[in-house]
């Protein structure tokens, strides 16, 4: 069992916990996920991993309560432990693999969408634990959407805040916030990292591939199984079938196709849909083999 010991409401319905999870917390790295169960018929639940404490043995999750599950996992308190928390899975951020020496030459910028902000901090943080300096925005619908601002500003050398309908930072959406910066501010940026909503993900990969900035992007908003066995995270980089949760979860963003990627999260939601996606894909429908059951 993983006990929580302590909770926080980051916003509506946005929750933060960190849980006593020893393993995971010696070997994570930012970029990486784990998987939460409540009990044992519970369904299994992707998070990305928010921080760890190596010394504490705990990781941090925050998640966003939307679904049936979520909405459970919202009502455990400090004490209650999850029965599962597997990880960590996937590959580490490509940044934190990078030469230190070299990140520290280049210009780079964090994009934050919503509860995506969550998997940016982590990164982030290394990047200031390592001497790298980098900037990072947070966008949102609205101030009350708005998460770990506080702490990104620790981490981070510059955070911009920036808001759809105005109530807080700059008016505008993050890609509004990105041109300004670079038009406006005189910014130059030689790479970005964006995390957030896949409709988000799309146009700042759209305006940074006009602007010619290589742009890093996490497909985890499309994971559900988290072990390439189920194919919702099936996706095409490069004209090559991925999978989110062993391949990834983070690609190039200039070649992921995004409108192929939305198109299968849809479809993916409803039993016909799963079974069209089965019968059309064959055995590249699943990650690992490629050959397993297609029992859900």
């Amino acid at each position: 069992m993983y006990k929580i010991v302590k909770k926080e409401e980051l916003a509506a319905n946005i929750y933060l916990m960190d849980v006593e999870a020893p393993r995971v917390a010696k070997s994570g790295h930012p970029g990486q996920f784990v998987i939460v169960k409540m009990d044992e018929k519970g369904e299994r639940i992707p998070l990305t991993i928010c921080d760890y404490d190596r010394e504490a043995g705990t990781v941090t999750i925050v998640f966003q309560a939307v679904g049936a599950s979520t909405k459970m996992m919202a009502e455990l308190n400090v004490g209650d432990s999850f029965r599962d928390f597997v990880g960590p899975l996937g590959r580490s951020s490509e940044l934190v693999e990078t030469d230190v020496e070299e990140l520290k030459k280049k210009s780079i910028l964090f994009i934050a969408g919503g509860v995506g902000t969550a998997p940016v901090y982590p990164q982030v943080k290394w990047m200031k634990e390592h001497g790298v300096d980098v900037d990072c925005i947070i966008g949102a619908r609205n101030k009350d959407l708005i998460i770990l601002e506080d702490a990104m500003k620790k981490v981070a050398a510059n955070v911009y805040v920036t808001t759809d309908d105005g109530s807080y930072g700059f008016h505008g959406n993050v890609n509004d916030c990105l041109k300004d910066l670079i038009q406006n501010k005189g910014k130059k940026y030689d790479q970005i990292v964006a995390i957030g909503p896949v409709i988000m993900m799309k146009f700042v990969c759209i305006l940074t591939k006009e602007l010619g900035i290589p742009t890093i992007v996490s497909m985890n908003p499309i994971m559900v199984d988290g072990t390439g066995m189920c194919g919702a995270c099936r996706l095409t980089v490069g004209g090559e079938v991925k999978f989110a949760c062993v391949d990834g979860p983070e690609f190039n963003g200039h070649l992921v196709n995004f409108d192929e990627a939305m198109k299968r999260q849809q479809m993916y939601k409803t039993e016909e849909g799963r079974a069209q996606l089965r019968e059309s894909e064959g055995a590249t429908h699943h990650g690992g083999c490629g050959h397993c059951s297609d029992e859900e």
